[in-house]
C-alpha cells in the first residue's frame, strides 16, 4: 500500500514539475536592482558601489515573509500496513512561516497535528492480537527548502516553485489500541517510545489517558505551489517523518524490527505578507538571472569606458595614422598629420613668411620667401589683412546691452536695477575695447522730465563706477527726448564723449 501510495505522489510531482516550465516573463522582475527602498541599511553601500559602476553585484533586497497552512491525510507506516484489508488513516492540518535566505534556500518552521486509526491486522494464527489503534500526535518543524526551478537560464520568473526540504521535528505521541476489557471492546491500552538518548516521555497514567511519549525525529519531503497572484499561492506536499531512534510502536504493533513513520499528504495554501512598496516578493518567486540577461538584452547600466587612441603632438590625427608625428604644438596639419605647405615651396606654413609664394620665384630663402619682388596683388592682401587686424582690434565684443527700468517720478536704483546693472558691469569689465553710452529720455519741453532724465543718467553712472567699477573714461553721458521716459538704455559702443554734462535745470533736481 506504501509504495502504491509513494508511486502516485512521484507521478504528482512529475506532471506538476513539467507544467511548471510553462512561465511568464515580468518585465519589472528585476527593477528592484535600482530601487534603493528595497534594499536594507546594511546593504545601502553595495547598493551605492553597484549603482556608480564601483562594484559588479547589485545588494540583496528586502523580501517578504509566507504565511501558510495546509490540511490533508495522515498515515502511518509501520509492520501492519502490508496486511491490511483497509486502510483508515485520518486527518492533519498545519500552519507555518517562511523566510528566505536565498533565491534556492529558505527556512520555515511550523506545526503539523494528526489523529491517524491504524485498522485490525489480519491474524497469523490463533491467539495472535488482531486490534486495531490510533495514532495522535503533535509536531513542532524546522525545515530547510530547497528550490529547484528558480533558477533557469532560459525564462523569466518561475510561475510554480518546486522543491524539496529535510528538517528536524519533536513530536508529542501517543498510540492507543483497542483491547476487550470487561467484556468491552475500546481505547484502553497506550503504547509509547522507549526512552533513550533520542527519546523522552511522559507519565501514563490510568487507561492510558494524557499520556504522551515525546520523540526526536527528522523529516524530508517535497512539495509543489503554482502562484495565483503576487500574494497568493496554492500547491500540494507530502511530508515523511521518522524517528531518529528506531521506534515500532507508533501503529500500535511491535513486529520485528520495523521504523514506523508518519506520511502527511496535504492541501496548502500560502500568503506573502510585508509591505509590498519596500519588500519583494520572497526570492524563491524571483530569478536572480533576469537582471543579467535583461542587462545582456539592452545595456541600461554598462558604462564601457570611451577609446582613447594615442596623438603623441596633439594634432588631432592619431599616431596610427600620423605620417609627421613630431609636428610642432599649433602647427597647421593635413589629413596625414604632415605640416601644411600652403604654397608648395618646402617650408612648413608655420615657419613660412610667405605662405603663397608664386612657382616662378622659387627657390625661397629659409623663411619661405621667393627671390622675386612682392607682386601689388599681395601688397593689396597684406594691406586689407592689416586693416581688417585693426578693425577686430578696435571693434567691440559687446552686441547688447540691458535697459535699467525706474519708478515714475523717481530717480532711485530699485534692487532688481541694481542686479541688471551689476550684470552689465561684468560684461563691460570683460570686453576692454567697448565703451558704453548711457542714454536717458525726457519729455518734450518739460524741465522737471528732462531734469529727471538727467538725474537717472546720472544715478546709473555713479553706480557703475562706484560699485561696477567701470572706469569713467569709458562711459558717455547722453539723454535725449525720444524715447521711454522712464527707461535708461546702456549701448555699448567704439565711439568716445563725455562722461558728464551740466544739469539742465538743477533747481528740479530730485533724490527719490
Amino acid at each position: 500500500m506504501a509504495s502504491k501510495k509513494y508511486t502516485l505522489v512521484l507521478a504528482l510531482l512529475g506532471l506538476l514539475q513539467t507544467a511548471s516550465f510553462a512561465q511568464t516573463q515580468n518585465d519589472a522582475s528585476d527593477a528592484y536592482v535600482f530601487d534603493s527602498s528595497k534594499v536594507s541599511v546594511k546593504n545601502m553601500p553595495q547598493y551605492n558601489e553597484f549603482k556608480n559602476n564601483q562594484y559588479p553585484y547589485p545588494a540583496r533586497p528586502k523580501d517578504q515573509w509566507e504565511i501558510g497552512g495546509g490540511v490533508g491525510g495522515a498515515f502511518i507506516f509501520g509492520d501492519r500496513a502490508p496486511l491490511v484489508k483497509k486502510y483508515l488513516g485520518g486527518p492533519t492540518g498545519s500552519i507555518s512561516i517562511r523566510k528566505a535566505l536565498t533565491h534556492v534556500f529558505s527556512i520555515r518552521a511550523g506545526y503539523s497535528g494528526s489523529i491517524a486509526s491504524v485498522p485490525q491486522q489480519i491474524p497469523h494464527y490463533p491467539g495472535d492480537f488482531n486490534y486495531g489503534a490510533r495514532n495522535e500526535t503533535h509536531m513542532g518543524n524546522l525545515d530547510g527548502i530547497f528550490s529547484l526551478n528558480t533558477i533557469s537560464h532560459y525564462r523569466g520568473d518561475p510561475k510554480s516553485n518546486l522543491y524539496v526540504f529535510l528538517g528536524y521535528t519533536v513530536a508529542a505521541t501517543r498510540v492507543k489500541i483497542y483491547q476487550k476489557v470487561d467484556g468491552a471492546y475500546g481505547l484502553h491500552t497506550l503504547y509509547y517510545p522507549t526512552p533513550g538518548l533520542f527519546t523522552t516521555f511522559g507519565s501514563a497514567t490510568i487507561n492510558g489517558r494524557h499520556a504522551w511519549g515525546v520523540l526526536h525525529a527528522y523529516s524530508y519531503g517535497a512539495g509543489w505551489t503554482w502562484k495565483l497572484n503576487d500574494k497568493w499561492n496554492i500547491g500540494v506536499e507530502e511530508r515523511i517523518t521518522k524517528p531518529i531512534v528506531g521506534n515500532d510502536f507508533l501503529d500500535g504493533h511491535q513486529q520485528g524490527n520495523s521504523n514506523d513513520s508518519w506520511s502527511y499528504s496535504t492541501f496548502r495554501i500560502n500568503m506573502n505578507i510585508g509591505n509590498k512598496s519596500t519588500r519583494v516578493q520572497p526570492l524563491w518567486w524571483i530569478n536572480p538571472n533576469d537582471y543579467v540577461y535583461n542587462e545582456l538584452n539592452i545595456q541600461n547600466h554598462q558604462k564601457p569606458k570611451p577609446v582613447i587612441l594615442p596623438d603623441g603632438d596633439g594634432d588631432g590625427v592619431t599616431d596610427q595614422f600620423d605620417l609627421e608625428p613630431n609636428t610642432p604644438a599649433g602647427a597647421a596639419v593635413d589629413s596625414h598629420g604632415r605640416a601644411k605647405d600652403t604654397d608648395g615651396d618646402g617650408v612648413p606654413d608655420y615657419k613660412d613668411k610667405e605662405i603663397l609664394t608664386p612657382q616662378s620665384c622659387f627657390p625661397v630663402n629659409a623663411d619661405g620667401v621667393g627671390t622675386c619682388p612682392e607682386p601689388q596683388c599681395c601688397k593689396d592682401i597684406k594691406a586689407m589683412l592689416d586693416t581688417m587686424m585693426m578693425k577686430k582690434q578696435n571693434s567691440c565684443g559687446l552686441s547688447s546691452l540691458p535697459s535699467i527700468t525706474f519708478k515714475a517720478g523717481s530717480a532711485k536704483l530699485s534692487k532688481d536695477a541694481m542686479s541688471i546693472l551689476a550684470g552689465a558691469a561684468q560684461q563691460i569689465g570683460a570686453n576692454p575695447t567697448c565703451n558704453v553710452k548711457v542714454v536717458g529720455y525726457a519729455a518734450d519741453a518739460n524741465k522737471r522730465s528732462q531734469q529727471l532724465s538727467w538725474d537717472r543718467v546720472n544715478t546709473v553712472i555713479k553706480y557703475l563706477v562706484e560699485k561696477g567699477g567701470v572706469s569713467e573714461g569709458r562711459i558717455i553721458f547722453s539723454y535725449e527726448n525720444q524715447g521711454e521716459s522712464n527707461t535708461v538704455d546702456l549701448q555699448p559702443t567704439t565711439e568716445t564723449g563725455p562722461n558728464t554734462v551740466p544739469a539742465p535745470h538743477p533747481q528740479y533736481r530730485t533724490t527719490k
